[in-house]
């Protein structure tokens, strides 16, 4: 019903537009796909489609679950996030999403030296999507998410798992494959080291609930913490540092203020926000009943 698209934000839906003219443009002019989707072999000079890629959705399904993704995902982080964070990140996992799609295509050109990783047009929000995914992990990690009845941590994870299983059967989720796992990773690199906190200015979320390992079983985690640790290492080190000068420890003992505890209100008021949401949609289905 209408409440169903209650308290979906102007920038949600200015940015779902985005995406619909976007499809709209490459199905009337089938030849603007070589300049605004991602061809590695015309990047130079058409540098543009590193930031044009990410919002041109080739297929109508795409389109679809682009835009109505972004919509209730967006309903959920953009309040928590503030608008411009929200706009930021999106524009940053999606331009770094596009460059390492371009650099990855290279190489495998320079392995395999079959052109068609330079000439296939690759575009779509995949990538922002995924990394939004890694959003809702951090914000509501414990909450279900109906109707599909899993924990929100789990969301990224599941959906790599499955498009990895469908891309060995179809050739679409193949293409689409690189921006869903490049737009999670670097995502969660920027929630996880590089998003500031508006309360404190803080920068990044240490805490442990939101390592690399969490995207794994328990079981696969003590395999992947020690390489997880080197790359740690050497994207926080310097931060650690500064974090401690001003009074914060990043270790088992943290101070009130530091980043695990701003991490866990973070979460807490993105879980008080969405039931917030849940228990006001049913009092507008009475309202405009009524």
């Amino acid at each position: 019903g209408p409440s169903l698209f209650a308290g979906i934000t102007k920038l949600c839906k200015g940015l779902a537009a985005v995406l619909v003219f976007g499809h709209i443009a490459v199905q009337v002019f089938p030849s603007a796909v070589t300049y605004v989707a991602l061809i590695p072999a015309r990047t130079i000079p058409f540098g543009w489609n590193l930031l044009t890629a990410g919002y041109i959705e080739q297929t109508v399904h795409g389109v679809l679950i682009s835009t109505v993704s972004l919509l209730f995902i967006g309903k959920l982080l953009e309040p928590i996030w503030g608008s411009g964070e929200f706009l930021k990140f999106i524009f940053v996992v999606n331009f770094l999403t596009s460059v390492c799609v371009f650099i990855m295509a290279i190489v495998l050109y320079y392995i395999t030296m079959e052109e068609v990783y330079l000439y296939m047009p690759l575009s779509g929000f995949g990538g922002a999507l995924s990394g939004l995914l890694v959003g809702v992990k951090q914000i509501i990690p414990d909450q279900e998410l109906a109707p599909l009845k899993i924990k929100a941590k789990w969301a990224p994870s599941i959906m790599l798992f499955l498009s990895i299983v469908i891309s060995f059967f179809t050739v679409e989720p193949a293409t689409c494959l690189p921006m869903l796992i490049f737009g999670t990773y670097i995502g969660w690199i920027y929630l996880r080291y590089f998003q500031r906190k508006q309360e404190t200015k803080i920068k990044g979320d240490p805490s442990d609930e939101f390592a690399f390992s969490t995207f794994f079983p328990e079981f696969l985690r003590p395999l992947i913490d020690p390489i997880a640790s080197i790359f740690h290492q050497m994207l926080c080190g310097r931060s650690e540092d500064s974090n401690e000068a001003r009074g914060y420890t990043v270790g088992t003992a943290p101070l009130p203020g530091s980043d695990p505890v701003e991490a866990t209100r973070r979460r807490e008021r993105g879980a008080r926000a969405l039931e917030e949401r849940l228990a006001a949609e049913p009092q507008r289905d009475v309202t405009e009943k009524v």
